[in-house]
Order: structure tokens, then sequence, then C-alpha cells
């Protein structure tokens, strides 16, 4: 049986105002689906079972950038040594 994104969003606020969370969720996810491209057979049979969102503050504060943790045993490079930062080599002179 295959629902159309209307008829699953009317099932998945039945099912919010019955408190049927777990049902209103599957609705949610096979509405999802549909939207990203599936057919409503391929959303119907579509195992969500490990699909996990992510969790509200597991991004950076107000942006959709990830927060980055270096890898283990990393360590930030040496600060340059300020006699010589900012230095170069002395130029050669032009010929002509």
């Amino acid at each position: 049986m295959t629902e159309t994104l209307h008829d699953l969003q009317l099932k998945m606020d039945a099912a919010a105002r019955a408190l049927d969370f777990e049902e209103a969720k599957r609705c949610r996810d096979k509405i999802s689906l549909i939207r990203g491209g599936a057919t409503a057979s391929e959303a119907e049979r579509a195992d969500l079972a490990g699909v996990e969102r992510q969790q509200p503050g597991a991004m950076g504060l107000g942006t959709s950038q990830q927060r980055l943790t270096p890898p283990i045993g990393w360590k930030p490079p040496p600060k340059p040594d300020p006699m010589t930062s900012g230095q170069t080599a002395p130029r050669k002179p032009r010929k002509g």
C-alpha cells in the first residue's frame, strides 16, 4: 500500500494527537524519504531502525558547522621563534 505525502501527513498528525510518537516518527521518516526522491514503495520498505537523528546542541552555537575534535595524540605545532618571525632571506641585487 502506497501513501501520498498528504495521507502520511494526516496520519502523522493523528498519531501525534493520540500520543503515539513512534508511529508519528515512522510517518515523518517516510515523508522525508519521499521528499528526498524515494518512491512511496521504497519508503515503505526502507529499514529506518538504525537511523538516528542529530541531537540538538551537537553542532556549534547557531551554526551548521560541526565541532571538530583533533585526532588522538595530535599536538599543535610549535609557535614560531619571535626572533626569526617575519624575517626573510636577504635579496640578491638585480643585474642589469
